[in-house]
């Protein structure tokens, strides 16, 4: 490749480019001042909620402007202005969901200080909690970055949290991938001072905390230069990274912008990470009423060795900063470039950037996920514990007391902790013996221990849906324990209680939850009414399809009874749900389940 990669690298567009109308976001991100607007002048005044500008520029700080879709009413009958109760939600960065004792308990007092009173652990490995006033904004984020963790690029038109196989095993090959998890999020962290000018900097003393998982922050609006990757205009849409292994494909990697998939050699302790595929394109969300949009699975790209794949990575960002769509939000996705210029000229174009031709991905395939469930031994002497918490939420209600539990276990074992991309929780680095401990004060709280769940209800989750979220057109978290109480009584009826399966439910199809890649999806069309997919696979990395459309909530389960009781009369020696539909394909899954 010749030198003139620098030019072609550049952000500035062609002519042909610059006469294309940008979106509106386009000229608030120029016109920001790196991503300051008015957030600061905001913060001061005493509004209950953001101007329409700031509230896009605060995604970048890791925060949304939501309201209690279930009390809009009483908000107006109560003269509320604006007639609804604002509040924010803020999601905290939290790399391969690995996060200290002392940091959760960190994030259990804000939620009660300052927010809603519980937390949601999210399929992205982070935390976030709803219901914070604009008034507790500052002080929520402040003391999110004085316990070590960051709220930036949470959201926004970045590089988000970056995901990685949570399972806490001590070897070299888990061990690599922590690490590269861990250095992608440093290397793509905005480089802008206005965070910490923002949010970091002490309001009475004026000394700045350092910024979690990057380097030292400039300060003051003259004292910094162009963001060396994103631009000014930082990023068409936002962009989703994650790293797993063949055999462990807890980070849905095909799901994401870019997905790296460990190469190994190597056996036993010996075993080593040698370089990794890289697969590109992923995304879930699409609008229903716009062709346009699709779900889609990433396209293998190349293999990158050991060293060379932080390089291919910003390559292929710089390629979709440049190129990506910045007329329509609804096709500004990575995703989009990739279908519309085929694999070969993305390829190229990446090629360009890097440098440098591009090996070929290796002939390796993605065999099954590793959700870290129940008691495991880590190879160091130690053991961890995988407790499945439905749906991510942690709260105390009634006789089940999550919260407290994790307080208690915390306070008094203080484990290290990562959370997992099926929203739950592993507590990691138990002594042996200290096992029984762990679970006493699980059960004393009422908490269910996993192995106490069926193997579909494990495996299914919800994105948060309503009240708080803006997008939901209908019910999602608050409903999927019933149904899958449901779905269990179906499966019963046929003698399929054992079997494993993803089931992931979204309130709308932007596809929080990845319902698309599932071997059920639900996803929200009208009030109490969603798109049924079947065919996806356990191991992510094929779409599903649409099995029926605009289905009642009251009608999903005996639905699927239909299709159970068709899977059990012709399914071959082993073969899983997802497989099965996918083989026998739709219409004939259709015409049996009339």
């Amino acid at each position: 490749m010749s030198d003139s990669t620098s030019t072609a690298a550049s952000a500035t567009p062609s002519a042909e480019e610059a006469e294309v109308k940008l979106s509106a976001n386009e000229g608030l991100k120029e016109a920001s001042e790196y991503l300051r607007g008015s957030i600061r002048e905001e913060l001061a005044n005493d509004a209950p909620n953001f101007t329409g500008d700031a509230t896009q520029l605060l995604k970048h700080h890791g925060t949304y402007e939501q309201d209690d879709r279930d009390r809009r009413k009483e908000a107006k009958a109560e003269g509320v202005p604006g007639g609804k109760y604002f509040s924010m939600m803020v999601r905290t960065v939290i790399p391969g969901g690995k996060i200290s004792s002392e940091q959760m308990l960190a994030q259990l007092d804000l939620c009660e200080d300052v927010a809603e009173g519980n937390l949601r652990l999210t399929t992205r490995q982070t935390i976030q909690v709803h219901g914070v006033p604009k008034k507790n904004l500052h002080h929520y984020i402040h003391k999110v970055n004085e316990i070590g963790l960051t709220t930036i690029a949470a959201c926004g038109d970045v590089c988000r949290n970056m995901m990685c196989s949570p399972v806490p095993l001590k070897n070299a090959v888990y061990d690599g991938m922590q690490d590269l998890t861990d250095r992608l999020l440093h290397h793509f962290k905005p480089r802008s001072g206005a965070y910490a000018e923002m949010w970091v900097i002490d309001n009475e003393s004026g000394e700045k905390t350092s910024v979690a998982g990057g380097p030292p922050t400039k300060v003051g609006h003259n004292a910094e230069g162009l963001e060396p990757i994103y631009g000014k205009t930082y990023l068409p849409r936002k962009f989703k990274m994650g790293v797993g292994l063949p055999e462990d494909n807890n980070a849905d990697v095909y799901t994401q912008d870019i997905g790296f998939l460990a190469i190994t050699e190597g056996q036993g302790s010996d075993r080593r990470i040698v370089g990794y595929n890289i697969v590109v394109g992923g995304g879930m969300g699409r609008t229903p009423s716009a062709a346009k949009t699709f779900p889609a699975v990433g396209q293998p790209l190349c293999y990158a060795p050991i060293g060379e794949e932080i390089a291919v990575a910003e390559a292929v960002v710089k390629v979709q900063r440049d190129f990506g769509d910045r007329s329509d939000r609804k096709t500004a996705r990575l995703k989009y470039l990739v279908a519309n210029w085929g694999i070969a000229r993305f390829k190229e174009k990446v090629e360009e950037y890097v440098g440098r031709d591009l090996a070929p991905p290796k002939l390796v395939v993605v065999s099954g996920q590793n959700d870290g469930m129940g008691w495991h031994e880590q190879g160091d002497g130690l053991w961890y514990y995988g407790l499945n918490i439905e749906n991510g939420r942690v709260k105390d209600e009634g006789d089940y007391r999550l919260k407290s539990a994790l307080r208690e276990i915390c306070t008094t074992m203080a484990p290290p902790l990562r959370i997992t991309g099926h929203q739950s929780l592993i507590f990691c680095d138990i002594p042996d013996g200290d096992q029984a401990k762990l679970e006493s004060i699980l059960k004393s709280h009422g908490v269910p221990l996993s192995d106490s769940f069926s193997n579909a209800r494990r495996w299914s989750m919800a994105c948060v849906a309503l009240p708080t979220c803006g997008l939901a057109v209908t019910e999602s978290e608050r409903i999927l324990p019933s149904l899958m109480t449901q779905i269990e009584a179906e499966l019963a009826k046929h003698g399929l209680q054992d079997e494993t399966f993803t089931t992931r439910m979204t309130g709308c199809p932007n596809g929080c939850a990845r319902p698309y890649n599932a071997e059920i999806g639900l996803v929200g069309r009208a009030k109490e009414k969603y798109t049924m997919f079947l065919g996806g696979a356990l191991r992510g990395d094929r779409l599903n399809w649409i099995y029926k459309d605009m289905v009642h909530a009251d009608d999903v389960a005996p639905e699927l009874g239909k299709v159970f009781g068709y899977f059990k009369a012709n399914r071959t020696a082993g073969e899983t749900l997802g497989d099965f539909c996918d083989r026998v394909g739709k219409e004939a899954v259709l015409a049996a389940c009339e």
